[in-house]
């Protein structure tokens, strides 16, 4: 292999993850009862649409159906793709619902 088709494969590897990544998140705020785009816009509010979120959206299954994404491994992620705003405001949301649902 070539340097050119290596930073190829690295590039589209790249990008599997990240589409990976933003599937983890749709389907981790369905499994918590959260409207991933409503999030994402508030994380980031100067950002276009999301197509990429959106498609990861229609590729969700019902929280029933899902295997269970714990909130650390969302976390660490979004934390390598360097997502720390969302990371930011999934946590305030989950501070947020704990504080008013423990009343």
């Amino acid at each position: 292999m070539n340097k050119n088709e290596v930073e190829k494969r690295i590039i589209e590897k790249y990008r599997q993850d990240e589409d990976m990544m933003i599937l983890l998140f749709a389907q981790w705020c369905r499994n918590n009862n959260m409207d991933p785009l409503q999030v994402y816009k508030e994380a980031y509010p100067d950002q276009p649409q999301n197509v990429k979120l959106e498609i990861a959206i229609d590729a969700v299954v019902p929280k029933e159906q899902s295997d269970e994404i714990s909130t650390a491994a969302l976390f660490e992620i979004l934390s390598i793709f360097d997502n720390d705003e969302l990371a930011f405001k999934i946590n305030e949301y989950i501070v947020y619902n704990h504080k008013y649902s423990s009343k």
